[in-house]
């Protein structure tokens, strides 16, 4: 059974980089057809996709915040990283990993919540100074 981890730092201040990452244990995240995706929910808002990376190492952008965010990889660790730049108070957010498996017509949509094949228990991100 896949287990999701996030971690990182719970306080960032104004116009600094978030940098968060997800520990995935029980699959690589090489693996055909996985799809790792980063989501945030802030406070009494929807969810919000971010976007994902595929077990290729293809990277697909949600638009709301694609000017300013990196998805990574490190395989030798099986992680997924990301990173948010010039943070501004209203990133502030649970931000979550998770695994999803998109068909292959539905490639840079956001994923629907039928997709979800494991969830990371998110991680409390505050942005202040």
């Amino acid at each position: 059974q896949v287990q999701l981890q996030e971690s990182g730092p719970g306080i960032v201040k104004p116009s600094q980089t978030l940098s968060l990452t997800c520990t995935v244990s029980g699959a690589s995240i090489t693996t055909k057809f996985y799809y790792w995706s980063w989501s945030r929910r802030p406070p009494g808002r929807d969810l919000e996709w971010i976007g994902y990376i595929a077990y290729s190492g293809t990277i697909y952008y949600g638009p709301s915040l694609k000017s300013r965010t990196s998805i990574a990889w490190d395989t030798s660790k099986n992680q997924v990283t990301l990173q948010l730049y010039n943070v501004v108070p209203e990133d502030t957010a649970v931000y979550s990993c998770a695994r999803v498996e998109p068909p292959y017509f539905a490639l840079g949509d956001p994923p629907d919540p039928e997709w979800y094949t494991g969830r990371g228990q998110g991680i409390q991100v505050t942005v202040s100074s």
